[in-house]
């Protein structure tokens, strides 16, 4: 009969033993041939900065993937996001719904425009926007005038929201949605970690206005640094690229520009990492499938510890394997993630919430229990591509 996995030691013998007790960081990416072939390519072209042909080949195979009608690369993730809400309109002192389960990338960008975040909970089914209390929360707080819905207590505008698709996990995006669409709240999704997870059969990034993808180098792919931004609206695309490439009007030979832009756009080089990667990136969501599956050998036999699985309505990239523990259990967390660094496996908490941290702390917000719940009980464990390869030789 298999030991049951009822303490502190046995729980880390079996991450060990799954690991066959050798060393692994958390995410790291995997670099090879069609990526050394893709970058020497670019190098001996001599487009190695914002211009090339490379970014707008790696732009189609981002569309291919997502089935998104446009997409725009842009320098990383989170500025991906502060353009997206500038187009969306977010203007000074509105007010953005955000988890306060994030990483802290989704919320910057909305002091970067002088907005204001408000900080919305998460559950546990799927890490994501608790769409049940945030419908009760904008009923009870809000009042919609001019097309506008108003904070009941601030008084300020709410003009968006951010859903967050957490570790690759889609969350019930089209509810949130067609919530918001309601009180005439914008969705920007943020699906930095969402490359390959599918909502109901649809590439998460297509539900809002637009989506944001991170291709920083823990991702599913990476490009170095880098993002896109996905969306299925002509104008808004227009728009976007317009601001991202110093909003500068096409002239043969006059630098003319016809409103404040920004010089985001990703480097020709990067691309050129980015096409090497996807070669390889249908393997890579095996690999991590495989994973997920390696790991529920050794922790399927637990009274403590349950290994996250994608939602029944889902189909997720699994970007990083979480284990849960139990509320009887939560309070060994720390000596588990302490226990197992020591070993050299690079197991990590989930994010501390964003409305803890000190720049942040006097914002708005809901009742946060939920969010604290999966603080309390989420652990991270190795999750790159190179883990199973590794454990397969």
């Amino acid at each position: 009969m298999i030991k049951k996995i009822n303490n502190i030691d046995e729980i880390c013998l079996r991450i060990q033993k799954s690991l066959n007790f050798k060393k692994f960081s958390l995410h790291e990416p995997i670099i090879g041939k069609h990526e050394t072939f893709f970058v020497n390519k670019c190098l001996k072209s001599g487009f190695v900065s914002s211009a090339g042909k490379m970014i707008k080949d790696f732009e189609n195979e981002v569309k291919k993937i997502t089935n998104s009608k446009y997409a725009i690369s842009v320098v990383n993730g989170t500025e991906a996001i502060k353009i997206s809400l500038l187009v969306a309109g977010v203007k000074r002192n509105q007010e953005v719904l955000v988890p306060s389960l994030t990483f802290v990338g989704s919320v910057n960008p909305i002091k970067h425009i002088g907005a204001i975040p408000h900080f919305i909970d998460s559950n546990l089914e799927n890490f994501g926007v608790n769409f049940k209390k945030l419908e009760q929360y904008l009923k009870n707080n809000t009042f919609i005038k001019n097309q506008n819905t108003y904070n009941k207590k601030t008084g300020r505008i709410i003009k968006a929201i951010i859903p967050v698709h957490i570790f690759g996990h889609p969350c019930e995006i089209d509810k949130i949605v067609n919530l918001c669409k309601k009180y005439n709240i914008t969705t920007i999704e943020d699906a930095a970690e969402g490359l390959g997870s599918f909502y109901k059969n649809k590439h998460v990034g297509n539900f809002g206005l637009v989506g944001c993808i991170s291709f920083n180098g823990n991702k599913i792919i990476t490009t170095g640094s880098g993002g896109i931004i996905l969306t299925n609206n002509k104008k808004i695309s227009v728009k976007i690229r317009h601001l991202v490439q110093t909003a500068k009007v096409y002239h043969p030979y006059e630098y003319i520009h016809d409103e404040i832009g920004y010089n985001l756009r990703m480097s020709n080089l990067n691309a050129s990492l980015g096409l090497g990667q996807i070669k390889n990136f249908k393997n890579f969501l095996i690999l991590k499938k495989k994973l997920y599956s390696h790991y529920l050998k050794f922790l399927n036999n637990s009274q403590h510890v349950i290994l996250f699985k994608e939602p029944k309505y889902a189909k997720s990239n699994y970007w990083l394997q979480t284990i849960v523990l139990t509320e009887e259990f939560k309070a060994s967390k720390d000596k588990i993630i302490k226990k197992l660094q020591k070993k050299g496996i690079g197991v990590r908490p989930a994010w501390r919430l964003i409305s803890t941290l000190k720049p942040y702390k006097n914002y708005p917000s809901m009742n946060l229990d939920g969010s604290k719940k999966i603080y309390s009980r989420v652990i991270n464990l190795p999750s790159g591509p190179n883990v199973m390869m590794k454990l397969e030789r």
